[in-house]
Order: structure tokens, then sequence, then C-alpha cells
């Protein structure tokens, strides 16, 4: 497993297609309404993505048909944008927005309610926004990759809920999916050793319900075994000496 330890002007790089991402995901945060399609959402990215000169990631990757992943409730992930699939009040969707600038990628997700939403909704978005925070908390150099699995597990336990294990984070820079893999579940002081320098995603995923998911015939879309509600939060960080950059945390 060859990690890469990135320079300072590579970094900067990544910063730049960090924030890219961010700021695509905070237009489609601030124009999404009730009545509107997971596709809309689709077309928002693209457009806002071209306007910032940079590329849709995720659009083609591995015959991935869309831009943007949208999982709306009971999708865990990968879900495709769709011009049937509208949002309705109550609902909760996962967007996933990931940008390439200048060669370097840079990824994020956050679950937005629309509209009003039931206390089962609000508690399985909290929680996992929760474990989010928690799992950046933990990371800096010389710490355990197992650290931020452990403190997931203990928080969404804690609050009743279950952490997806199928799917981790992943270490991100001139590709978007690279070493090391990151898992939401874990002990604490095992695994690789965090590194000043390393750059990857922390994105639990984290059910209502049971943790067993089960993949749509589209071979994409990721949907829990129950049909519980799942939430989901992404950030892009960068390990340093103090602890770590958020880089797809706007300012």
């Amino acid at each position: 497993m060859a990690i890469e330890i990135l320079s300072p002007r590579e970094q900067d790089k990544l910063r730049r297609a960090a924030r890219c991402a961010a700021l695509t995901l905070a237009h489609v945060r601030e124009r999404l309404r009730a009545g509107d399609s997971t596709g809309d959402i689709d077309r928002w990215v693209r457009a806002h993505t071209k306007s910032s000169g940079a590329k849709p990631s995720q659009l083609g990757y591995k015959g991935f048909p869309a831009a943007v992943c949208t999982s709306k409730n009971n999708v865990v992930c990968h879900g495709i944008p769709r011009d049937d699939e509208l949002l309705r009040p109550g609902d909760i969707v996962n967007v996933d927005v990931t940008s390439e600038l200048d060669g370097f990628h840079g990824d994020l997700s956050e679950t937005l309610a629309i509209g009003p939403t039931s206390p089962e909704a609000r508690h399985v978005v909290d929680v996992s926004k929760r474990c989010l925070e928690a799992a950046i908390a933990v990371v800096r150099d010389g710490a355990r990759l197992g650290d931020i699995g452990a403190v997931i597990d203990e928080l969404a336990a804690r609050e009743g809920c279950s952490v997806v294990t199928e799917f981790g984070g992943h270490g991100i820079g001139r590709k978007m999916h690279m070493d090391p893999h990151v898992s939401h579940s874990g002990v604490a002081g095992t695994g690789i050793r965090m590194r000043a320098g390393m750059a990857f995603t922390i994105e639990p995923m984290i059910n209502l319900g049971g943790a067993d998911v089960r993949l749509l015939s589209d071979r994409w879309t990721v949907v829990t075994a129950d049909g519980a509600l799942s939430a989901q939060f992404e950030h892009t960080v960068l390990v340093t000496r103090e602890g770590c950059e958020v880089l797809t945390r706007l300012s």
C-alpha cells in the first residue's frame, strides 16, 4: 500500500479542489426545495462545477452516469439522480460532490432535510454529523486509522444507530480514490499510523436500523436492508502535526 504524503504545493492544489467542491455543494444547499428532483441536483452540480473551471470527478467513474450521488431516505450511498425522483417535505437526501481542479480532487457530502422532518430523521442526521466531527477530532500525526472507526462505533452505538461497514473513506489527491481505506468501524490504537501530509476522506454512513445493506439492480444504488433511514456526512481532511485541516469546510 503506497500512501502519498503531499508536498506543500500539492496541498495547496488539494485545498483549491476541496474548496471548489464545497462551494458547489453550498450552491445546491441554497437552491434545494421540496418539488425539486434529484435530476435537478445533477444539473446544478454540472453547471456550477463548469462555472468554477473544474470537472465533476464522479461523472463516468467506472461508468457512473451522473455528476453527483443523491441518496434519499433509505439509500445509503451512490444513488443515481433522476428527473422522476421528486423530493417531498420530510425527505432527507445526501448530496455527494467531488470536483477535479488542476489535477486534484476534493470530496464532501451532506445530508439535507427537505422541510420539516420526523424526529427519527433528525436523529439519524444528527448522529451522522456528530460521528464525522468526533472522527475528525482524533485525526493527527501519529494517531492510528483505527482510532477513527472506534470513536464512530462508540458514538453510533450510544445513540442507538448502526454503522455501515461495507464502505469507507479513502485517500484522495491526484485520484478520487486512493490508499488508505478509512474504515468507519475499528479498534483504537490499531491500523496504519497517520502522518502529516496525508489526505483522506471520512464519511460515516449511519443507519437508524440495522447495519446490513443491499445493492439494487442498477449496480450502484445501495439501500438499507431493513428499509430504515440512513444519513451521511463527509469531509476531505489533511493530516497536520497539530491535528488536521478540514479542507472542505467553508469558513
